[in-house]
């Protein structure tokens, strides 16, 4: 039976045509290519569907809100609906073009040189080349300030020598935004897989995202040239900037998990029969779908509102991080009272949402965890900082 999305508020009022269109385009591509495999790479660790990609570039779903190069040039409202309908599906299909495009071809767009532009984002948007975004080490995840690779320059070329872990698409990238420190501050690269001294091994044993390929990046005196440095940015403001336009993705992405949770609890319970009765007649299963609904649709609210902001150019950070971490908060807990609703056919992957469930502990984490962003909204609050760098 085909998906019915929740829109009690009747958001679809205020999208325009080309908003639905693109919503729509990607739904019918996630329903008819993505569901009736994703159980097949679920059951294996680290798979995704690469005979995928191709499908993806022609819906313009790379770099989607990028303008030129051969990308779709969408409204962020537009790329914001893309990326819900793409995490209905999975976490790890939202993830591989939100890497693709927020964490690889943003950069390259916002700070590369024209050389690196009309080398790597044409073939990126047709699905051609794939990127990585290496900024996260194995000792530093919420104190990226603090990493440990480093390069040097000698004379027009650079020596990086690292390690980057939790990296979705690492061995199957063509190039690797890396993050390292230099005298000068932090500096983006991009180093291509062919390099010397560059590796990536795939990371095993995942209970959550088991869709997406996830890697660790090894670099020893790896030599990048110098017409291979992003010299547009330096410092933090690099990455952060990057993980800025991946968490707005998020934001919305995370929605697309809870509707899909939501109407296979909705629906479930409307066939399930216990006591001779519906379970949907029961109070208790009443109750947990309206606060499912409620809290989603307040979600729904707060993205699009997001949107709206970013395409008039007015975004501060801090309200992405208030979307990021609410909306995956209560994507998260959708996902558990859908599970719980399904009773013992919760666990089973003939239905998505422990699948859900799995995925959104790891959306919880990445690319800022909930406790971060609550000290990002703290700060922009009160004007202090609860970081540990900022009480020092």
């Amino acid at each position: 039976m085909a998906f019915e999305s929740l829109d009690f508020y009747r958001i679809d009022d205020e999208l325009s045509d080309e908003e639905r269109i693109a919503r729509d385009a990607v739904r019918e591509f996630v329903e008819r290519d993505f569901l009736p495999r994703v159980v097949e790479h679920i059951r294996q660790d680290g798979s995704f569907p690469l005979e995928l990609v191709p499908k993806m570039a022609d819906l313009g779903l790379f770099g989607a809100n990028l303008h030129g190069y051969g990308c779709a040039g969408m409204n962020n409202v537009a790329y914001g609906l893309v990326m819900q309908e793409l995490e209905r599906g999975d976490s790890g299909l939202r993830s591989f073009a939100s890497v693709q495009g927020a964490l690889c071809m943003y950069p390259i767009y916002a700070y590369g040189t024209d050389e690196q532009k009309d080398r790597w984002l044409p073939a990126m948007a047709r699905g051609e080349r794939i990127g990585c975004f290496g900024l996260t080490e194995p000792d530093y995840g919420s104190d990226p300030g603090g990493m440990l690779s480093r390069a040097e320059r000698r004379g027009d070329r650079w020596i990086l020598n690292g390690t980057k872990r939790w990296i979705t698409n690492g061995s199957i990238a063509d190039v690797a935004i890396v993050w390292a420190g230099t005298d000068e501050g932090i500096q983006g690269f991009l180093v291509e897989k062919d390099f010397p001294g560059f590796e990536a091994r795939d990371m095993k044993g995942k209970f959550s995202l088991r869709a997406s390929i996830t890697s660790e990046l090894f670099l020893s005196d790896v030599e990048v040239p110098e017409e291979n440095r992003l010299s547009g940015v330096t410092g933090l403001r690099g990455p952060l900037g990057c993980l800025t336009q991946a968490r707005y993705g998020i934001a919305w992405g995370a929605l697309g998990a809870a509707l899909a949770c939501f109407d296979e609890a909705r629906r479930y319970s409307k066939d399930r029969v216990v006591f001779g009765r519906p379970l949907a007649s029961l109070q208790i299963p009443q109750q947990k779908l309206v606060w499912m609904a409620t809290e989603i649709t307040k979600g729904q609210l707060l993205a699009l509102r997001l949107g709206r902001l970013k395409d008039r150019g007015e975004l501060h950070h801090s309200m992405v991080s208030m979307a990021k971490m609410n909306n995956v908060d209560i994507a998260l807990q959708v996902a558990r009272l859908a599970r719980d609703m399904l009773g013992a056919n919760g666990i089973v992957d003939d239905y998505c949402s422990m699948r859900h469930m799995l995925n959104l502990e790891t959306v919880r984490t990445y690319e800022g965890t909930h406790d971060i962003h609550t000290l990002v909204l703290g700060r922009e609050l009160t004007g202090f900082g609860a970081f540990g760098d900022e009480q020092r």
